[in-house]
């Protein structure tokens, strides 16, 4: 890693200090590897691929590298809203969520050491819990049902 890219600053998540390997290439390596993933899966390919056309892909891989970035190095790149796409997605179900998160969840394992591997999936793991109470609330279903998928369960 060069002087360049370097933090400067020492970022603290849930009382832990960040791994000084965690930079943008890792979450550009990331993104870009799930993606390639999502949009070549049997399930949520077709979903994806829907719903964002093929020139809009490289847009929508630089607004995820600078929600990622934001979550987990708190650059401040993303201010937008993840969520309002999602809720226009028929269908998109507990099933889908699964999968997205076992396709994560092999991305981070393969390419970041364990440690952030881990810092990725429980950020992950949390934001598919909030998209599926949003989505059933949505629904005008009820949330009360409605239990985290745990990194064990998938």
């Amino acid at each position: 890693m060069s002087e360049d890219t370097k933090r400067e600053t020492t970022i603290v998540i849930d009382g832990r200090v960040l791994p000084g390997q965690l930079d943008e290439q890792i979450i550009r390596d990331v993104v870009h590897g799930f993606y390639a993933k999502i949009r070549s899966d049997v399930l949520l390919g077709p979903l994806f691929n829907k719903a964002i056309a093929p020139h809009d892909w490289p847009p929508h891989l630089t607004t995820m590298c600078d929600f990622w970035s934001s979550l987990m190095l708190r650059t401040g790149r993303y201010d937008g809203l993840p969520l309002p796409p999602h809720l226009t997605l028929p269908g998109l179900g507990e099933q889908h969520f699964r999968r997205w998160l076992g396709l994560f969840r092999a991305t981070v394992n393969n390419l970041c050491p364990p440690e952030i591997a881990a810092l990725f999936m429980e950020r992950a793991l949390r934001i598919a819990h909030s998209f599926r109470l949003a989505l059933a609330h949505n629904r005008g279903e009820s949330t009360l049902t409605i239990e985290p998928i745990t990194a064990e369960s998938l």
